[in-house]
């Protein structure tokens, strides 16, 4: 039923066998992998690892790769590479939208069905401005998608935590709402959601709800935490940038229901890969400290499913 894995971004220092054979140890069935470009230069946290350069996938690579994952026992949930599709400057939105194009077409050799990304936002612009500049760039990736025979999980993290995110977040695909006017824009069945609760709960959303109401579009799941400080949100409203009353957590240590979380999974019959998340800052202090999280994570989730 579910399949158990992690996103690859928290090992950035590991090698792509190293990855591998850490999951394979550690009784996970898969692992979604990082593809960004090895020229990245974008330096936020998680950004710009690469474990596999989909721009060096010749036969030799490609056969590397799947017989690594063969022996391993664990396979590719899917390729992932969040950039700002939409980022007001033109030169930079077309390279990430033409590296995500890359990643579809080596997804596709790969024999790997999914590719997570964010749809990208202005964030000075309104949610209508940004829908048409949607409509306008991106049912080119989807068409890419389509002819390859790939399918698009968009995350909904809103991609608002800092000052330089003010006032609208860099990723467009936050709430129903939103998704529902993308998808009437768009309505390949390609394109769906790489589901996260935790960024439904600082804005104050129900987080099992829409696995119910989208469960055709769920191509691929997150799990990670978060915790509301309500102390904290007292103080600053939620007008004040939202790390200042929230913080990613491991699952188990926020507020995201877990339990009502996989009952909803299971009654939509979802089959697929659910893969952990790290982004806690409490486990950062060193290489054991990642590895610890990871774990850690693995056994609270181990109620839900069968490792």
């Amino acid at each position: 039923m579910l399949k158990l894995g992690f996103v690859s971004a928290i090992l950035a220092d590991n090698s792509f066998n190293e990855v591998i054979d850490f999951a394979a140890a550690n009784r996970f069935a898969c692992v979604e992998v990082m593809c960004w470009p090895r020229d990245n230069s974008d330096t936020r946290r998680y950004a710009g690892v690469s474990h596999i350069d989909v721009n060096a996938l010749d036969a030799t690579a490609i056969s590397q790769i799947q017989q690594k994952c063969k022996e391993s026992g664990v396979f590719i949930s899917g390729l992932g590479y969040y950039p700002n599709p939409l980022d007001p400057d033109t030169a930079k939105a077309e390279f990430y939208r033409e590296h995500i194009k890359q990643i579809i077409r080596g997804a596709a050799k790969l024999g790997i069905p999914v590719v997570n990304t964010f749809i990208g936002r202005d964030p000075q612009k309104s949610i209508a401005d940004n829908l048409k500049t949607f409509a306008e760039v991106w049912p080119a990736i989807i068409k890419v998608a389509e002819e390859n025979n790939i399918k698009i999980g968009i995350e909904n993290c809103p991609m608002f935590f800092t000052n330089d995110e003010w006032p609208g977040g860099k990723n467009l695909a936050t709430t129903p709402a939103i998704w529902d006017r993308m998808f009437e824009i768009i309505p390949s069945e390609a394109l769906g959601l790489n589901y996260d609760p935790s960024h439904m709960i600082w804005q104050m959303l129900d987080e099992t709800r829409p696995i119910y109401d989208y469960k055709h579009r769920l191509h691929h799941i997150h799990l990670k935490d978060a915790k509301l400080y309500r102390d904290k949100l007292n103080r600053v409203g939620i007008m004040a940038n939202p790390l200042e009353y929230h913080s990613p957590k491991l699952p188990g240590l926020g507020d995201v229901n877990w339990r009502g979380f996989f009952a909803a999974l299971t009654d939509v019959r979802y089959r697929g890969p659910v893969c952990i998340e790290v982004e806690d800052k409490a486990y950062e202090g060193s290489d054991e400290d990642v590895k610890e999280a990871i774990l850690t994570s693995r056994n609270y989730l181990s109620q839900f499913l069968v490792l």
